[in-house]
């Protein structure tokens, strides 16, 4: 009766939608709590825009352009590890830029995201919850999958509206042709399609028990009698690809003779990544034209760094201690380049730290849990935004804003939200007002936190509820108040019963609109298609290993059937609390 139920609204809101003003056919289509903040607060947010865009006006006529955006995303990083110099103190590490960066700009003390570094990029990347796309496994090689090409990326929203777009670092949004990010609107590209894991496979480093010696590399162990299918194993991995808007596609610092990737080249991508950046911001300023560019950087490889630049030594506060001097370096090249009062920087998370068997360092900072958790300490990240001149210095913004909520900002900063697809529902809303006019602006009040394409806590304000561990039919301690209990340790049952049947509605009207806008499943395909100057390990992986002739079922229709979701960052999270 339930799922009865659901379809039938789910058929009525459609209709509603292009009905109504406040989601007619032109506009985008946002999530039911978005329009239960809309109906209470809409004259006023529409009289605020009108203000807004005056602001924006003016300042596109007083510097040429609307305004150039670098958005930087890194690695697990905890709210509370950078931007606050006394946490750092008594950690054994700093970083001064960062540290001085938010404090030229905004410390944001609620930015949400996805649990893990697959959904997060691709919700960031789309606007959408990765549930809504099928992203939500991490990827490894080979994933077999990736950003469908169906799916519209900030860099096709803005490069409709003029802007140049380039992508520098780790995507980590799939392997197969339709996730090369020179088809998803970027001009340029230098991408790595998985995350840090495979810089433990080179030979070396499974020699020395990285990963286990046997599993992947020839050679490492003496010839096994019993391994009889030797070619399953991902021998066709790339550390990066790249490529130009409509060009071909590139494995990067291949070295030569065929060899697998090295981690002298590995450890070369983020330099790389740098200079590709700084020479398109130059070519662009020159042409006068407003640029969007994502540096994601790989930070560190999971084997470390030899050499030591903290007390700390841990893996992540090595990796960002390193990287705090080139946000420093960056701030000045953008002042010497005269854009520095039409340049908004982003600097951020993409979750939080992997305290579950991650390296030494990861720790939980404030709140509980890390990567894969639908716990605060999951969810919640360092995220910090400066704009001289527009931005008020030494802000500290206490809203809810999710990571979502880029992708339409962005879009409005730049003239360009007439380009988001309005055939889908779009997660992100537009927090302009928060960027320009400070704390207490924000135009949500709410998160929905999946793991997997599981629903599994609901935040309201100061409120959150655990769906996940819930026992159906039942009331039990599901209950949290964030301001009182931030680490989530103290459930509560009869105190928030009040908030008790307002979380199932709010649910409710979330369902509704998925029923309306159905999830699209996984997007699979064999990996590296395409690659024009692929090893011969790589073409391999890119079709069939085996002749479909001399098999009683199709190998690609396999490929189709991979479980939609294996959960393979449970022992990272996700369902330990």
């Amino acid at each position: 009766m339930r799922t009865a139920g659901l379809n039938i609204m789910a058929a009525a809101i459609a209709p509603m939608l292009l009905a109504v003003g406040a989601a007619s056919a032109k506009d985008i289509i946002h999530d039911a709590e978005y329009y239960v903040l809309e109906s209470q607060h809409g004259e006023k947010w529409a009289a605020q825009d009108v203000e807004l865009q005056k602001k924006l006006k003016a300042l596109r006529k007083k510097h040429g352009t609307p305004p150039n955006i670098i958005h930087i995303m890194w690695d697990d990083t905890a709210v509370g590890e950078v931007g606050v110099p006394q946490i750092q103190k008594a950690r054994g590490w700093e970083t001064p830029n960062i540290n001085n960066f938010s404090k030229e700009g905004i410390y944001f003390a609620r930015m949400y995201t996805e649990p893990s570094c697959t959904p997060s990029r691709a919700a960031v990347m789309t606007g959408r919850h990765a549930v809504r796309n099928g992203m939500y496994n991490v990827g490894f090689p080979y994933e077999y999958g990736g950003l469908a090409a169906e799916e519209v990326t900030m860099a096709e929203v803005l490069g409709k509206a003029g802007y140049a777009t380039a992508f520098y670092g780790k995507s980590h949004l799939g392997d197969v042709e339709s996730s090369y990010l020179n088809n998803q609107g970027f001009d340029e590209a230098l991408w790595t399609p998985y995350n840090q894991v495979p810089s433990m496979y080179p030979p070396q480093f499974e020699r020395a028990g990285a990963i286990r010696p046997g599993v992947l590399n020839k050679g490492i162990v003496a010839p096994d009698p019993y391994d009889i299918d030797d070619g399953w194993k991902p021998r066709g991995y790339v550390w990066a690809l790249e490529g130009v808007k409509g060009g071909p596609v590139k494995e990067w610092g291949q070295p030569p003779n065929g060899q697998p990737p090295n981690i002298e080249d590995y450890n070369a991508m983020d330099g790389e990544s740098k200079k590709r950046l700084s020479a398109f911001m130059k070519k662009n300023v020159a042409a006068k034209k407003p640029f969007y560019a994502a540096f994601w950087p790989q930070m560190t490889p999971f084997t470390g760094f030899p050499e030591k630049i903290t007390s700390s030594a841990g893996m992540i506060q090595e990796a960002i201690a390193r990287f705090d001097i080139y946000v420093g370096e960056l701030m000045v090249e953008l002042k010497e380049l005269g854009i520095e009062e039409n340049t908004l920087v982003i600097l951020m998370a993409d979750n939080g730290p992997m305290v579950h068997h991650g390296p030494v360092g990861m720790v939980e900072t404030l709140y509980r849990g890390g990567k894969g958790d639908f716990l605060e300490g999951g969810v919640r990240v360092t995220a910090h935004a400066r704009w001289p001149g527009v931005i008020e210095e030494g802000q500290i913004v206490g809203d809810i804003i999710h990571e979502t909520d880029l992708f339409t900002t962005f879009a409005n900063l730049a003239g360009a939200k007439k380009y988001i697809p309005t055939d889908r529902i779009i997660d992100g809303v537009d927090q302009t007002a928060i960027f320009l006019e400070g704390d207490a602006q924000s135009r949500r009040d709410y998160v929905f936190i999946y793991t997997g394409n599981q629903l599994a806590a609901t935040v309201k304000g100061r409120y959150k509820r655990d769906w996940r561990n819930a026992v159906p039919g039942l009331s039990g301690a599901e209950f949290y108040d964030l301001y009182n209990d931030p680490r989530e340790v103290h459930p509560m049952m009869l105190q928030l019963f009040p908030a008790k049947t307002m979380f199932s509605i709010m649910k409710t009207r979330h369902l509704m609109f998925k029923n309306a806008y159905p999830d699209k499943g996984q997007n699979r395909d064999f990996p590296f298609k395409n690659v024009v100057n692929a090893r011969p390990e790589t073409i391999k992986a890119s079709k069939p290993r085996l002749d479909p002739e001399k098999l009683p079922f199709d190998p690609r229709e396999a490929i189709m059937q991979v479980p939609e979701w294996d959960n393979l960052d449970r022992n990272w999270g996700a369902g330990n609390y």
